[in-house]
C-alpha cells in the first residue's frame, strides 16, 4: 500500500532549516550587529560554552547548529554530544561551542529557539509513541504546523518516534467533506470521488499517491469502503463507533487502513488503540507542544 513521505535529515529539509535560521538572523539584526555584544566585548576575546538541558526530553535538530553558525558567519566550532532521536536526562550536556564569544552570544538565542522548539515536539511525540506500546496502532502528525517550519517539525515528530501524515498538499490525496460538496456532483456520494481520484491518479502517472477519505459516520463507511481507498479517516468519532467501524471494515474491505482523528487526549490513546484502528493522527504534536527547556553554559 502506497504510504506518507517519511522527513528525513536530507537536502530538502537543510533548505528549509537554513530559510528560517536567515529570517531569524534578519529579525535579530537587520543588517546591522548586535549592539550589547559590541559595545561590551572585545573583538577578539574566545571562549567556550555547551548547550545543556534543563529537564529531560528527546534530541532532534543537532545538525542546526552548524547551519546557524553558517549563517551568522561565526567564528565558532561545534561539536554534537549525542544523536537525533536520543533520550536525555536533565543537565545533559547536548552541544559544546568553541570560539569567538562574540559571535557565540549573538547567534545563542537563534540557536536555543531552534532546538528547544524542536525537541519539544519530539519529546512530546514520543511520549505519545510510547503509550502506544504494543498495540498494533501508530501515532501520526497532522499539516498544523508553524508555517517555514513543517519539514523542521514533522521531522522532530520522526525523532520521537511517531510517524508523518502528508507533508504537502501535493505528496498524497485527502478527500474531505468540503471537497465533496464542491464536486458539482452528489456529495454523499463518497464511492465516486475515490474512483475519480483514482482515474486521475492513473492518468497522471501517480500511481504510488496514498488515496484517503474522511468520514463522519457509519454510513458514510460503509459507503466509502467497497471503492477501497488505501485510508479512511474517521473524524470525531467515540470509541463506540471506532470498534464499529473496524468492524465493518474487516467485513466489507479489510485491506483498507483506518485513522483515528480530531479531539485525540493523551489519556484516551490506549482505549483508540483496542478498537483496532491502526492509525491515530494528532494534531497536538506540533500545534500545543511546549518548547523544552535548554540554556548555554560557560566554560571556565
Amino acid at each position: 500500500m502506497p504510504n506518507f513521505l517519511q522527513i528525513e535529515w536530507d537536502q530538502k529539509l537543510e533548505r528549509a532549516c537554513r530559510a528560517v535560521v536567515k529570517l531569524a538572523r534578519a529579525e535579530d539584526l537587520d543588517e546591522q550587529q548586535d549592539l550589547t555584544t559590541v559595545a561590551l566585548v572585545p573583538a577578539d576575546q574566545r571562549g567556550a560554552a555547551t548547550v545543556v538541558s534543563r529537564e529531560s526530553g528527546v534530541a532532534a535538530g543537532l545538525a542546526s547548529a552548524e547551519i546557524v553558525l553558517e549563517e551568522f558567519q561565526a567564528d565558532l566550532r561545534v561539536t554534537s554530544q549525542m544523536s537525533d532521536g536520543d533520550q536525555f536526562a536533565a543537565g545533559t550536556s547536548l552541544l559544546s561551542l568553541e570560539g569567538n564569544v562574540r559571535d557565540l552570544l549573538t547567534a545563542e538565542r537563534t540557536l536555543l529557539n531552534l532546538l528547544s522548539r524542536l525537541m519539544g515536539i519530539a519529546t512530546l511525540a514520543n511520549r505519545y509513541a510510547t503509550e502506544l506500546s504494543g498495540t498494533k496502532a501508530h501515532i501520526y502528525d497532522t499539516r498544523k504546523t508553524t508555517p517555514g517550519w513543517r519539514r523542521l517539525e514533522k521531522y522532530a515528530i520522526r525523532c520521537g518516534g511517531a510517524r508523518n501524515h502528508r507533508c504537502g498538499l501535493y505528496d498524497a490525496i485527502l478527500i474531505k467533506d468540503n471537497h465533496l460538496a464542491q464536486r458539482g456532483t452528489d456529495a454523499t456520494d463518497v464511492a465516486s470521488a475515490v474512483q475519480e481520484v483514482y482515474n486521475f491518479l492513473e492518468k497522471s502517472n501517480l500511481s504510488q499517491i496514498p488515496v484517503e477519505v474522511e468520514v463522519d459516520s457509519l454510513d458514510q463507511l460503509m459507503d466509502v469502503l467497497p471503492a477501497k481507498p488505501h485510508i479512511v479517516l474517521l473524524d470525531n468519532m467515540s470509541t463506540g463507533m471506532l470498534y464499529q467501524a473496524v468492524q465493518l471494515r474487516d467485513k466489507i474491505a479489510p485491506q483498507v487502513e483506518l485513522e483515528a482523528s480530531g479531539g485525540i487526549q493523551f489519556e484516551d490513546l490506549r482505549k483508540i488503540a483496542a478498537t483496532g484502528v491502526e492509525r491515530i493522527s494528532v494534531g497536538a504534536l506540533t500545534h500545543s507542544a511546549r518548547s523544552l527547556d535548554i540554556g548555554l553554559d560557560w566554560l571556565v
